[in-house]
């Protein structure tokens, strides 16, 4: 004899097992602006080792780190940054910033960077999200060659995610405004006329947040189903928040972001 109350058992059972992995979650962690020796050399070092422990205790699935990695760019700086971040237990993805590259970077900045920290613009998926990570030094400044070929990579690339079923973020370090879209350029975002270009293939290709750093302060904007985020930093914030990073949470239908302070 068929025993019907178990079928039903196992099969509402079955039926919950697969509306979890539906609404599988993945979350992970923005920091901004370590820029070791900006907040005090010694101090800067410590936060940062404290936003790694704290990464680590909470087990996101990866960190993104948006740009001035250090506020100098030396070797020992440098040493002292990954000394720092190579403690994370998971991966972790770094965008260039203003003082890593200087204000307008140079080939030789360019080739140093790459040298010792890998690329300074690529894509990287991890489960049901795409990171595409972008150098803003190559859009705050016009560079010959390496400026225009950026603009298109960002354009295939996008172009290529699309046809994918994963959610779409971007990260780089200046923030595309601060406070009103249309806003004149100024030291803290980026030139309108590239912005306007971003912003039109962000939204054409659904990308779901912008996340970028530079501003020291916490800046919250949206525009047409965008999120643009410039969270806490872990050497000075000048809006007198208290230092630390953001989590993001990243479901099927919603996306969220919390502080995490250090």
């Amino acid at each position: 004899m068929i025993n019907y109350r178990l079928s039903i058992s196992i099969f509402l059972l079955i039926g919950c097992l697969s509306c979890d992995q539906q609404v599988s979650t993945i979350t992970f962690i923005q920091m901004c602006d370590p820029q070791i020796g900006m907040g005090g050399y010694e101090e800067d070092i410590i936060r940062l080792d404290q936003a790694v422990n704290k990464a680590n205790a909470l087990g996101t699935d990866f960190v993104i780190v948006c740009g001035d990695l250090v506020h100098h760019a030396h070797d020992s700086a440098y040493d002292d940054f990954e000394a720092a971040i190579n403690q994370l237990k998971m991966p972790y993805l770094l965008a260039p910033g203003n003082h890593d590259l200087g204000n307008i970077p140079s080939d030789s900045a360019l080739r140093a960077y790459r040298a010792r920290l890998g690329k300074d613009y690529f894509v990287s998926h991890h489960e049901q999200v795409s990171m595409e990570v972008i150098n803003t030094q190559l859009i705050k400044q016009n560079v010959p060659i390496e400026s225009d070929r950026q603009m298109k990579w960002i354009a295939a690339t996008l172009d290529s995610l699309s046809s994918t079923q994963q959610k779409v973020f971007v990260m780089g370090h200046y923030p595309l405004f601060t406070k009103e879209v249309n806003e004149e350029e100024n030291y803290f975002n980026l030139p309108e006329t590239q912005r306007t270009e971003l912003l039109q293939l962000f939204e054409s290709y659904g990308v779901g947040a912008y996340l970028s750093g530079h501003k020291h302060e916490l800046l919250v904007n949206e525009h047409a189903g965008i999120l643009l985020v410039s969270g806490e930093t872990t050497s000075k914030n000048f809006d007198q928040r208290p230092f630390g990073f953001r989590q993001w949470t990243i479901g099927r239908q919603n996306i969220k972001h919390e502080f995490i302070p250090l």
